[in-house]
C-alpha cells in the first residue's frame, strides 16, 4: 500500500493505492492521522480509488481511522470506493461507522454540513 496526501480546501485527502490489507500499513496510516490531528487538521477523506483489494484487516484500519478522527473532534469519510468495497462495507453493517461518498468533493463537502 502506498498513499499520498493532498488538500481539498480545509480537508486533507489521503489517496491510497494498492491493496489495503492491514499489517505494518495499519500503523503507518494511524501515524499519519495522529500527525494530522497534531497539525489541527481533523477532517480527512480516504480516497480508495486506487485500491483493488481490501480484507478484514484493511476494514479494521478504516474503522480505527474513523474512531481516531471522531475522538479528536473531527471526522473521516471514504471516497471513490469500488462497488466491491462498498458491498463489503454494507455486508459487514459498517455503513453507520464508515461514511462513503462517490467523489472526494462530495466527501469533503460532508464536513461542512
Amino acid at each position: 500500500m502506498k498513499f499520498k496526501t493532498s488538500q481539498h480546501g480545509s480537508t486533507t485527502v489521503i489517496g491510497i493505492e494498492g491493496n489495503l490489507m492491514g499489517g505494518p500499513d495499519a500503523s503507518t496510516l494511524n501515524d499519519k492521522l495522529v500527525e494530522l490531528i497534531d497539525a489541527k487538521k481533523k477532517h480527512v477523506v480516504i480516497d480508495l480509488g486506487g485500491v483493488n483489494v481490501i480484507n478484514s484487516s484493511g476494514l479494521g484500519m478504516l474503522i480505527k481511522g474513523a474512531s481516531t478522527m471522531k475522538g479528536a473532534g473531527g471526522g473521516l469519510a471514504i471516497a471513490n470506493a469500488s462497488d466491491k468495497i462498498l458491498d463489503l462495507i454494507r455486508i459487514t453493517k459498517l455503513t453507520g461507522v464508515l461514511q462513503t461518498y462517490s467523489t472526494v468533493a462530495d466527501a469533503a463537502a460532508s464536513f461542512k454540513k
